[in-house]
């Protein structure tokens, strides 16, 4: 998995497509492809996305705050 920290201006509009919560990580597959998950499910499938060679923008920093 590539980590880019470069921001995509992901919105609230950007959901999850696991449980339609607000997108923080956008994945791009290997393919082509590209997935949108919260905090929670990106965590939960980062090993495997990993694995598959996908690259990862992640504004889960903005959970933080400002």
């Amino acid at each position: 998995m590539n980590a880019t920290l470069a921001p995509e201006n992901l919105t609230a509009a950007d959901r999850c497509d696991r449980c339609g919560a607000q997108a923080y990580l956008l994945v791009t597959l290997p393919s082509g492809g590209e997935l949108y998950f919260c905090n929670h499910h990106g965590r939960e499938h980062e090993e495997s996305l990993r694995e598959s060679g996908a690259d990862i923008v992640d504004e889960s920093s903005r959970l933080a705050g400002s």
